[in-house]
């Protein structure tokens, strides 16, 4: 009996020092991205890692680097009028999300016809 309860109140102890930490993001400043440019997502395909945005200028075709897809409606902040890999806020699902700006400054027509060819790609 004093051999279990030697081994149990080590075992007990290291068990109960061990403690997961739940990746919790850090809180986005909000401010840090209300002055950049406002785009609302007017195209978005699940089977596609694409999606095309209407910002002040135009539309914007985005590639996705992430894996995060915004739902259509979604409002983003970020840098919309050109090239590169960047980081945009989702103020709709308060996330931060890694894109490519493949495109920018294209009529409706031209964003989602140039989607389609990456997509069937």
């Amino acid at each position: 009996m004093k051999r279990l309860l030697l081994l149990a109140i080590p075992l007990l102890l290291l068990f109960s020092s061990c403690r997961k930490d739940v990746g919790v993001a850090p809180p986005i400043d909000e401010a840090e991205w209300m002055y950049q440019e406002r785009a609302v997502v007017v195209f978005s395909d699940p089977s596609c890692d694409y999606f095309v945005v209407q910002a002040s200028n135009g539309y914007s075709l985005l590639k996705s680097w992430d894996g995060y897809l915004p739902f259509e409606g979604s409002v983003l902040y970020g840098d919309f009028s050109s090239w590169g890999v960047k980081r945009f806020y989702n103020r709709s699902e308060q996330y931060l999300i890694n894109a490519d700006v493949r495109e920018y400054w294209l009529s409706y027509f031209d964003a989602t016809d140039e989607m389609d060819y990456q997509c069937s790609r």
